[in-house]
């Protein structure tokens, strides 16, 4: 199977792609049911954050006719729904009512009979959740895939209690509800490093020539009666543990510490230890902050440390892992890094975009190349295609071909002629300029270019950028032509100020004649791994 992106419904996607048990494992990070707006951060003119940002998803939901539609079509009348499922789920709605919690379990159930379809039968799937819904989800997760898959309910700390919560406790932990398919599934048990304190208490000892720290073991035996194991060794007769032809070697390998009175214990060294296996608390991996070379701007973005530890745990290097809510990829990231084969799904070409950037930053990656990107318009009838069908995730997609910052489509009719914006530096002062691009799928005429020209006297903008999803016009490009040029100092070349390209020239690669500049999205860390050789977490953040 190819690496590959899917941008769409992600329901439709599985249906239409994904075939019958083909994937490992299935991480999924899905909406909360938290009644909040996310925005996507975005990088702005050297660097710092802008002000201005956009909303990538709002988490509200609410019943809807075209809830009930999916409850009907998608569930009950669906012959591949489970008929338990089907009975579980009409009798939550009849619990629970046609209400906003209700409108969340519909859009999840299909989603995760599904999930447990294209799992091999020793597959696994996380599903990350908060108490908001996490208890609806258990009772959805134990009718699909039947309560004996279920393993473990895991509890990650993402965050320290605060002081805001006046009555009641703070809530500062999400939930992985973890399943697999069958009772054969892939697990590879994951350790911690010791505690410091337990260290410096019970392995006291230090090698002075190797300096391995290492603790004492009793050689003795505690079964009394064992004639065979009673000898005398280095003057003392015991009952020991091992024969005597064993005790020679462990002596010879230098494994045996002597007491002053010549008693001998068998060293146990740290660094051979496992450490402590990983419970279902998980306090030691903290959640992104804001100076962390991960962080890059993206809503509800997890740490990969996290994404790691489950990837490690649940799969094996060559498996499949999908993420059918993969956001800015982190699933998809940290299985690339473990060398695992990966699928994403999302819905908004912003996070299809900023994936691709990720993959890029990260791993050299780039699209057709190395995995593949399918729902993205790849020609003029596709691209003409996603804007009948959504106009503002085509202006997204036209946007992201820039690696530009889009304008929030919330504020539609604010947007005061600037569908994108990014920065580029120039002048003796290495000061930032203003690039503001315009976006129009339909209906291009003169005039749009024209109050292009006055956005560009408006907001003091160096360039202005037109992308049209028609062939400009002859009027048109009289205007683009009359526009004149910027003049760059610090490239020292002029460049028009204002352009016009279709979509057929920039999916060409036919793009706009602009100076070095870098892209508007934060930029994820490079990987570093000479061959052979896993770069680990620490080498990641450093």
């Amino acid at each position: 199977m190819t690496n590959a992106l899917y941008y769409g419904d992600n329901l439709q996607v599985l249906r239409d792609h994904i075939p019958d048990e083909s994937v490992d494992l299935v991480y999924l990070d899905p909406p909360f049911n938290s009644n909040a707006s996310y925005n996507v951060l975005f990088r702005e003119k050297s660097g710092e954050e802008s002000p201005a940002q956009i909303k990538a998803f709002t988490d509200t939901w609410e019943w809807t006719l075209e809830t009930e539609r999916t409850f009907e079509e998608d569930i009950i009348l669906n012959p591949g729904t489970p008929p338990a499922v089907k009975e579980m789920i009409s009798a939550f709605r009849d619990f629970i009512g046609r209400n906003a919690m209700m409108a969340y379990l519909v859009m999840m159930t299909p989603r995760l009979v599904e999930l447990r379809r294209v799992l091999k039968p020793t597959g696994s799937l996380y599903l990350h959740c908060d108490p908001t819904a996490s208890h609806y989800l258990k009772i959805v997760m134990d009718t699909v895939f039947g309560a004996k898959s279920f393993r473990s309910e895991i509890i990650w700390r993402r965050t320290n209690s605060k002081g805001l919560a006046f009555k009641g406790f703070p809530n500062n932990s999400d939930t992985l509800l973890y399943y697999s398919k069958g009772d054969a599934f892939a697990w590879n048990r994951p350790f911690i490093a010791h505690d410091p304190e337990y260290v410096e208490r019970f392995y006291r000892h230090v090698e002075p020539e190797t300096g391995r720290r290492y603790r004492l073991s009793d050689l003795t035996n505690p079964n009394k009666n064992r004639p065979n194991l009673t000898y005398e060794w280095n003057g003392h007769t015991r009952v020991w543990r091992w024969t005597r032809d064993r005790m020679q070697k462990a002596d010879d390998d230098g494994l045996i510490h002597y007491s002053s009175t010549g008693l001998a214990s068998q060293k146990r060294y740290l660094d051979e230890m496992q450490g402590n296996p990983v419970d279902t608390i998980w306090e030691d991996i903290a959640p992104i902050q804001a100076q962390s070379p991960e962080r890059l701007g993206y809503p509800t973005q997890k740490p990969e440390a996290l994404l790691e530890r489950i990837i490690q745990a649940s799969s094996n290097e060559g498996d499949v892992i999908l993420d059918p809510f993969c956001g800015c990829g982190t699933a998809v990231a940290a299985a690339q890094k473990l060398n695992r084969q990966w699928l994403g799904i999302d819905i908004t070409h912003l996070a299809v975009s900023l994936m691709k950037s990720r993959l890029k930053d990260m791993f050299n990656l780039d699209p057709g190349r190395d995995y593949e990107v399918v729902g993205e318009p790849r020609d003029v009838g596709s691209a003409r295609a996603l804007f009948e069908q959504d106009p503002f995730q085509f202006q997204f997609w036209a946007v992201s071909l820039l690696e530009a910052v889009p304008q929030d489509q919330q504020k539609r009719g604010a947007d005061r002629g600037i569908d994108g914006l990014f920065y580029f530096i120039d002048g003796p002062r290495r000061t930032p300029q203003k690039v503001v691009v315009q976006v129009k799928g339909g209906g291009a005429q003169v005039r749009d270019v024209r109050d292009l020209k006055g956005v560009l006297e408006r907001e003091k903008a160096a360039l202005g950028l037109f992308i049209s999803l028609q062939e400009p016009t002859r009027p048109m490009r009289e205007e683009e032509a009359s526009g004149g040029f910027y003049q760059s100092e610090l490239w020292q070349r002029a460049y028009p100020k204002v352009q016009i390209r279709t979509i057929e020239q920039l999916l060409a690669g036919h793009d706009f004649d602009l100076p070095p500049r870098q892209s508007a999205y934060q930029a994820a860390a490079r990987v570093r791994r000479p061959e052979g050789e896993q770069t680990t977490l620490e080498e990641l953040a450093g």
